[in-house]
């Protein structure tokens, strides 16, 4: 459980778009999408406390804190509570940036969603209450998905969740991302798939099937816009025990499952033989269970 008051240490877990099926373009020129969302356990790691000053202070630390933009979606979930539902001291956050920045992973809305679960908590909130749900998708369309860090679908824009999928099972998973930039924007400009009706939602598989064997429709456009993609994806697919392989999000981090942690670690010494110099994360997914989001003591990972 996290200390009394605003002193906390919070977990801020990556997200991997399992699956994302692109339905169509909307009049107000965003996508409908379902994807199936599920967390690792690479996170990040924000330590608050109030502010000696008046207004409030971002510290960032950490492997991708060089790449962090400094107006960052942290300061303005605390500013958007702070407008919405006023009583918010001045707080100071250090943000410990382990997630990859722009890497498909959701880094910059799993830290402004870790922040909301503490202020909806100070405030005698759920994390999924709807003023806080409101606010995360007022922020970013990644934001309310990350709130609990639990596998579910997300639909529309991505701000309509699904209830949690029950049955979820922690998987064993290799994260590897190149280095690539790949904006978004590039990638939707790219993107070759049929328009489908925006009511055609349904998904086809079961749970374990869409995990395993699901399409993500950036996938094919990134490649495009970012060629070593392909390779990485090609690589991972073919390491033994592995699961296949599949680009999340928008990218560049690509991934692969496996059914044993002993499977995924020898696939990752094969894969640092062909590609030393990537980014990679020899892990797990997992469902997040609230407590764990308030750890007692920080949690660095990396």
């Amino acid at each position: 459980m996290a200390k009394t008051g605003y002193s906390a240490t919070l977990i801020a877990p990556a997200k991997l778009n399992l699956s994302l099926t692109v339905l169509g373009k909307r009049p107000d020129g965003f996508h409908d999408l379902v994807s199936l969302v599920a967390f690792a356990d690479l996170h990040d790691v924000l330590s608050v406390t109030l502010a000696e000053t008046a207004v409030d202070q971002l510290t960032v630390a950490g492997p991708f804190a060089g790449s962090l933009d400094r107006d960052n979606l942290i300061l303005k979930a605390v500013s958007a509570v702070r407008d919405a539902i006023k009583a918010v001291p001045p707080l100071s956050i250090t943000l410990h940036k382990t997630i990859p920045v722009a890497a498909g992973l959701g880094g910059g809305s799993a830290d402004a969603a870790a922040i909301l679960r503490l202020l909806a908590r100070q405030h005698g909130l759920a994390a999924m209450a709807p003023p806080i749900q409101e606010i995360a998708a007022g922020l970013g369309a990644d934001i309310p998905v990350c709130l609990q860090s639990r596998c579910r679908y997300m639909r529309g824009t991505g701000t309509t969740l699904d209830p949690e999928q029950s049955g979820f099972a922690r998987y064993p998973a290799l994260l590897v991302n190149p280095g690539a930039a790949v904006p978004t924007g590039a990638v939707f400009k790219t993107l070759a798939a049929k328009k489908k009706a925006a009511t055609d939602t349904s998904v086809p598989h079961g749970l374990t099937e869409e995990i395993l064997a699901g399409r993500n429709d950036l996938e094919a456009p990134a490649v495009a816009v970012a060629p070593e993609i392909g390779p990485v994806l090609r690589t991972l697919s073919g390491l033994p025990g592995a699961l296949g392989a599949r680009l999340s999000g928008s990218g560049a981090t690509c991934f692969t499952l496996f059914k044993t942690d002993s499977a995924r670690d020898q696939a990752a010494e094969l894969f640092r033989q062909t590609y030393p110099a990537y980014w990679m994360h020899a892990g797990a997914l997992r469902n997040w269970d609230p407590d764990s989001l308030f750890p007692e003591t920080p949690a660095f990972s990396g």
